[in-house]
């Protein structure tokens, strides 16, 4: 054979040789890059799936319950900071005819507040709502209120009637300036008649956030 013929001959077959090379390399190489795209696209999937299981833990999946009376916004400030630590729910008594300042004025004979002290039969506070959605769902229910004339702010007494506290565990706090928690909690427990009712805390009217953070600590 003619020695150039041969020359040529192995030319072509060496550049074959590397054509072939490279097209199972780039092969391999964007298979890889597939291979890689997918698993990225799998963890994104997990991940929005593991962000989705939290919103709904996060969201309204909360176990406890922080129920509160406020008359001038004392016990709503510490309420709203308790519920903040437990990442707890908030409920609000709120009667249907509002308390006004001069309706909290003890000093006055004829206040509101003093007339509905002397006659417990004007204690019966009717309130915008006794309904608390997903109820059934609270393990937990905080409840606080002010203390009047040392027990709790009646206006309580009617949310703890209307509801049933069976399987649940129930802690009472107070706002006060003078007054302890006194027997407030252990009488709300007989009004309710069902729940595991726990001793309560007695905060002064503008406790601090250490102070509120302290008893939540302390709770679970």
């Amino acid at each position: 054979m003619n020695k150039n013929v041969l020359i040529g001959i192995i030319a072509v077959l060496v550049v074959a040789v590397l054509a072939v090379g490279g097209y199972i390399l780039l092969s391999g190489n964007n298979d890889e890059a597939n291979n890689n795209n997918v698993d990225n696209g799998n963890n994104n999937s997990s991940n929005d799936n593991q962000n989705e299981g939290n919103n709904d833990t996060n969201g309204n999946g909360s176990n406890i319950l922080v129920v509160y009376f406020s008359a001038q916004g004392h016990t709503e400030a510490v309420a709203e900071q308790i519920a903040e630590n437990l990442g707890a729910d908030l409920f609000e008594i709120v009667p249907a005819d509002p308390y006004t300042s001069d309706d909290l004025d003890w000093t006055d004979n004829n206040s509101r507040v003093s007339r509905e002290h002397d006659d417990e039969a004007l204690r019966d506070v009717e309130l915008v709502s006794t309904t608390v959605g997903n109820w059934e769902d609270y393990d937990t229910v905080i409840i606080g209120y002010p203390i009047w004339w040392g027990i709790a702010a009646w206006p309580v007494n009617t949310f703890v009637e209307a509801n049933d506290f069976s399987g649940k565990t129930v802690i009472p706090f107070c706002t006060s300036s003078s007054s302890g928690l006194g027997q407030s909690g252990e009488l709300l427990a007989e009004l309710a008649g069902t729940g595991n009712w726990q001793e309560g805390i007695r905060f002064r009217s503008n406790p601090s956030d250490e102070d509120i953070q302290s008893w939540t600590d302390s709770l679970f």
